[in-house]
């Protein structure tokens, strides 16, 4: 295993320094009306992650950025009147090829995403749309990818496979050759009382047949096996994934946003969000989410559109 860094999180330092070496991306920000959004969005810009593109009530925007100080006089402003308004707009942008990615600012993630996932709108690849936490714990040794924790409120067996090829396809960018994804349940057998415990038996399956390729898949485990090699130790699993989890499939969403939350707020981590299985990734920030969490989610998206631009990331 590897060994801690006395940094409490390096991981993201490591990820914003790799994108700041990169050609900036083209980002539309829908409805940046607030000094977290309009703020990290500045930063991201002011580091060369990022060219913005600001969009929502402009005058609104403009009296932010006076109140609090930020710097938005090089950044393109197309004026929307409501956050509906300013995602439609955001979206039109990606369509139209102005925009590589999406961010997004102080609005709800379903007035985001409304534009996004209906197939009309040309945003919906063949792959299932899903969200990824990419998360730095202070106290484990790697990155831990959380999956879905934001979009799929009760995914099924094939929407579980692309949730993982997606979160698998990420971890490849992120640098991890060979990602270890446990699937997640309350237990480690398969139970036909316990639905996830055989979704988690069936994707195992579908990986042995190679139908999911690029990560190691074993599940049913419960949280305690998948990130402690002690814990698995002790309960006698013997397993690749077991201890040393880089991907965490939850049951459902409400469980991958517990986890994600109790991770953050009694651990001490921290989680940036990007939504993948679209054209372009999508930048999911939250109104209580540290400059840091903020930079790390640009750029985790920007590794993301330079893969996809490259043709190196998959899902197209």
């Amino acid at each position: 295993m590897e060994a801690k860094s006395s940094n409490k999180h390096d991981k993201y330092e490591r990820l914003v320094a790799v994108a700041k070496t990169l050609p900036p991306i083209r980002t539309a920000v829908a409805h940046p009306c607030d000094e977290s959004s309009l703020g990290g969005a500045a930063e991201a810009a002011k580091m060369g992650m990022i060219v913005p593109t600001l969009v929502g009530p402009a005058q609104r925007i403009k009296d932010v950025a006076k109140q609090k100080g930020i710097d938005i006089s090089g950044f393109s402003l197309i004026d929307a009147p409501h956050s509906h308004a300013a995602a439609e707009k955001a979206v039109e942008l990606v369509r139209i090829g102005q925009a590589d990615a999406l961010m997004k600012g102080s609005l709800h993630t379903d007035e985001l995403m409304g534009p996004v996932v209906p197939s009309a709108a040309g945003m919906r690849t063949s792959r299932r749309i899903s969200h990824v936490f990419v998360m730095d714990v202070p106290s484990y040794p790697r990155m831990l990818l959380i999956t879905d924790a934001a979009i799929n409120i009760a995914p099924g067996l094939e929407d579980k496979a692309d949730i993982v090829r997606n979160a698998i396809d990420l971890a490849h960018v992120l640098g991890i050759d060979q990602p270890k994804v446990a699937i997640l349940s309350a237990v480690e057998t398969v139970t036909a009382r316990m639905p996830s415990t055989l979704d988690a038996a069936a994707l195992c399956k579908m990986a042995d047949s190679g139908q999911i390729t690029g990560g190691l898949l074993d599940g049913p485990l419960a949280f305690d096996n998948a990130i402690s090699a002690e814990a698995a130790e002790t309960k006698k699993i013997v397993s690749p994934v077991a201890g040393q989890a880089d991907i965490l499939l939850v049951p459902d969403l409400e469980a991958g946003n517990m986890l994600a939350k109790q991770l953050s707020y009694l651990s001490g981590a921290e989680g940036a969000g990007i939504v993948l299985g679209a054209r372009v990734p999508i930048v999911l920030t939250s109104r209580a989410d540290s400059v840091r969490t903020r930079l790390a989610s640009t750029a985790v998206m920007a590794l993301v559109a330079h893969a996809r631009r490259a043709g190196t990331f998959p899902g197209r």
